[in-house]
């Protein structure tokens, strides 16, 4: 991981994904410029997909959620620049992808120092040809198969020693090639002990469960059986080894 310093910014990245000048590569105005967008997605913010030199990306500004982010939007109180958010976020993802976990790989992120409260910006790889599991199952049903591979997932996520603090439907992606991917690891990170697991596990299930009574999703619930048995037997695989 390179950094960049500046008197009140720092920017971490991988060079070897980013080609562009990393100083300017958090501004949309840099990608417009170079008619490098690709798309958006709108949830606290805009999420930007740009197409890099190497790959394309998605470009997130920290925003805060609830009633406090009505009030204080993008700020965070500063206790250290390994501490950022986006630099804990970047960190995280690069520790899970040496698990051989898949998630988006980091390309830069950064932080911006003002006095006591900094802000923050992060630079990921944009899945391509992926689909979250509520777009998916809002068209269609998934076979055990597929229920089984997300088990797996989440056990190496949980083996890891990883908590994802928002474990739910909408952050676990299937490509085109039937590969599963976490998203959104904003919060989240390692954790002592196993019975948060348990938990982390329940918070997925209620997920299902919303999204079946909101949106009438193509899920039953001896999926989650399904899901369970792949959680359960990556366990055994990791025990024997």
């Amino acid at each position: 991981m390179d950094q960049l310093v500046d008197n009140n910014t720092r920017i971490w990245f991988d060079a070897s994904l980013l080609r562009e000048d990393p100083a300017q590569c958090f501004d949309v105005e840099f990608w417009q410029q170079k008619d490098a967008i690709i798309g958006s997605a709108t949830g606290r913010g805009t999420t930007w997909f740009v197409q890099t030199e190497v790959l394309p990306a998605a470009l997130r500004h920290y925003r805060r959620g609830g009633l406090f982010g009505k009030l204080v939007r993008d700020s965070y109180a500063f206790i250290g620049w390994r501490n950022t958010r986006s630099a804990q976020e970047f960190q995280l993802l690069t520790y899970l992808r040496e698990k051989g976990i898949s998630v988006p790989r980091p390309i830069a992120a950064r932080a911006i120092r003002d006095g006591l409260t900094y802000q923050a910006d992060l630079l990921v790889e944009k899945i391509d040809d992926a689909k979250d599991l509520v777009d998916i199952l809002m068209e269609a049903p998934l076979d055990a198969s597929h229920y089984h591979r997300i088990g797996v997932m989440v056990r190496k996520l949980h083996d890891a020693g990883v908590c994802h603090t928002d474990l739910n439907i909408h952050n676990i992606l299937l490509d085109t090639k039937d590969t599963c991917w976490l998203i959104d690891f904003d919060k989240c990170g390692k954790k002592a002990g196993e019975s948060w697991k348990a938990s982390n596990l329940s918070r997925l299930l209620r997920s299902f469960r919303k999204e079946l009574n909101k949106r009438h999703i193509q899920w039953q619930e001896s999926d989650w059986d399904a899901l369970l048995l792949g959680y359960q037997e990556q366990g055994h695989q990791e025990q024997g080894t």
